[in-house]
């Protein structure tokens, strides 16, 4: 199970420990390693980023983060999360929870949680809704401490 823990970070599943805003790209790729392959991607406006797969969830990791337009501060390290189910239309929930408040953002209708939470239940936390077709969220992007 994932667990997103506001303004904090993203609890990873099998006691592989938490990724916190700020940590350094080694450390974040480190605890990802325990639980998947990690290889290096791109991010627009990153310094770094990464990404692994686990359990039929995409992991998109990112940090160092520069404005280059000046309306945000820069941040050093670990800057957000971004999880996505493989599959662009998701017709059921995911094999692995992804939580936030004791409620599985992946294995509910879109619909329900969406209603419940909003499209942006608080600042840093996007929920994406299913392309066509599909009925459960495809992804969530996470960036703890955004907008604060």
């Amino acid at each position: 199970m994932f667990e997103l823990v506001l303004n904090k970070g993203i609890v990873l599943p099998l006691g592989a420990g938490l990724l916190t805003v700020g940590m350094s790209e080694r450390e974040a790729q480190n605890r990802v390693a325990t639980l998947a392959d990690v290889r290096e991607s791109w991010l627009c406006g990153a310094g770094w980023s990464f990404a692994a797969s686990y359990e039929g969830l995409g992991l998109t990791i990112s940090g160092d983060t520069s404005d280059r337009w000046g309306a945000l501060p820069d941040m050093p390290g670990l800057r957000g999360v971004a999880v996505a189910r493989h599959t662009t239309a998701p017709t059921g929930p995911s094999a692995v929870p992804v939580v936030l408040d004791g409620i599985d953002l992946f294995g509910y209708p879109e619909a329900e949680i969406l209603s419940h939470f909003g499209a942006k239940p608080s600042p840093g936390l996007w929920l994406r809704p299913a392309a066509p077709g599909g009925n459960y969220l495809q992804e969530i992007w996470f960036a703890p401490n955004a907008g604060e």
